[in-house]
């Protein structure tokens, strides 16, 4: 959380507060939403082990099912795939949570890595930015006696917001870009 406030000081010292009637990302606020981006999908992956972790007291999981929400854009949802269905089932980002809060396992690891853009920011008519960074997402789950009972890997893509947003401070209204995660779809589920 420190280094999201950094990067936001970060953002605001690229003179994207100055220059807020401009509706490009330059090179540089770019390069600093890009990593306010990745910061922000780091730590989903962190709420995610913690929220999955069955060593998680339950009022502290609720606590961070409610910090990952704040993440997302509202209305947004995450894909569920397992390699026993073929189908994906898609949760709103709470309901998710909550289900993995419940995973019906003595122990459950979840890892992301190869956290990457897979595609440049996009800007669209009204002025956000979209883009796509790919994830893939090692799952286990174990039982009672500490067998491993159940693993996957999934690669996933999650939709990157950045908006242009403004708040006031000191009496001033200062404009600055934001980035909000969106949509998390599963592309591919395998052992």
């Amino acid at each position: 959380m420190k280094r999201i406030a950094y990067l936001l000081i970060v953002l605001m010292g690229f003179g994207i507060t100055s220059s807020f009637a401009q509706d490009k990302l330059s090179p540089e606020r770019k390069q600093a939403v890009d990593s306010l981006a990745l910061e922000k999908v780091r730590d989903l992956s962190k709420y995610v082990s913690i929220i999955g972790d069955k060593q998680t007291p339950w009022s502290e999981a609720n606590r961070v099912i409610d910090r990952a929400e704040e993440l997302f854009m509202a209305g947004s949802e995450i894909g569920v795939s397992s390699l026993t269905k073929t189908e994906v089932n898609y949760y709103t980002v709470r309901k998710y949570f909550e289900r993995l809060m419940r995973l019906n396992y003595n122990k459950v690891e979840i890892s992301w890595y190869n956290i990457e853009y897979v595609s440049d920011l996009q800007r669209q008519p009204d002025g956000t930015y979209v883009g796509v960074i790919t994830i893939f997402q090692k799952f286990k789950a174990y039982d009672k006696e500490g067998q491993l009972v159940y693993q996957d890997t999934t690669k996933k893509d999650i939709t990157v917001y950045v908006k242009r947003k403004e708040t006031q401070i000191g009496g001033r209204l200062i404009g600055f870009w934001d980035v909000l995660l969106g949509d998390i779809r599963v592309k591919e589920t395998t052992l």
